[in-house]
């Protein structure tokens, strides 16, 4: 990922929230970008015991920003989530892809909702009020700014999970992986890591 700010963001927000901001976007990208030269295949197979997958991480998300910097700030989507509408979501539903659920679909959904959340950003500020009524009655009032960090936190969880499905894939790293060192250097590195653990294998009988 680049270190440098993109497009401004900062000189037109206040600084925690151009910070927030831009790291949100190198998270977002981040994401999308394990999917580029997969398949339809390998981008939505499930790859963990849990069924964790690539595309239903990038449909995870967009739902994510879509309630939490839209509909929880009064700001409601424009567009209706058909798992939340029938509530299949608290099943899991956001977190694969239907056969009929594309790739291109879900893609535009994603950055069309976060470009609905930079939106509520800039306009209502980190201070705004929101409310997120699945939260217990108690504290489901709190603020833009809290629900943005909670963003920018489960983003940047689910962006390293991409990153390690696609490496599971086709062996593929991350952003960084090439800047780190060359193929071989990356072989001498497992071969150090498998050697520490060699060292606290299990005896067998």
């Amino acid at each position: 990922m680049a270190d440098d700010q993109p497009d401004g963001q900062s000189d037109r927000l206040g600084p925690t929230e151009g910070s927030l901001r831009w790291h949100l976007q190198q998270v977002r990208d981040s994401l999308v970008g394990t999917l580029d030269g997969l398949d339809e295949y390998d981008r939505r197979r499930p790859m963990t015991p849990s069924g964790t997958n690539l595309l239903g991480l990038v449909k995870h998300l967009a739902g994510i920003e879509l309630e939490y910097l839209g509909l929880c700030v009064g700001r409601p989507p424009t567009v209706e989530l058909p798992w939340v509408a029938d509530q299949s979501i608290w099943e899991s539903a956001d977190m694969w892809a239907t056969a009929d659920e594309s790739s291109e679909e879900l893609i535009e959904l994603y950055r069309g909702a976060w470009r609905h959340a930079d939106e509520s950003i800039e306009q209502l500020g980190l201070s705004a009020p929101a409310t997120v009524p699945w939260w217990p009655e108690e504290r489901r009032d709190t603020t833009l700014g809290v629900l943005l960090v909670r963003v920018v936190s489960e983003t940047s969880q689910h962006a390293g999970h991409a990153d390690i499905l696609r490496e599971m894939i086709d062996g593929r790293g991350g952003g960084d992986h090439d800047d780190v060192g060359d193929e071989q250097w990356w072989l001498d590195h497992v071969a150090r890591v498998q050697h520490a653990a060699d060292a606290h294998r299990p005896a067998t009988s």
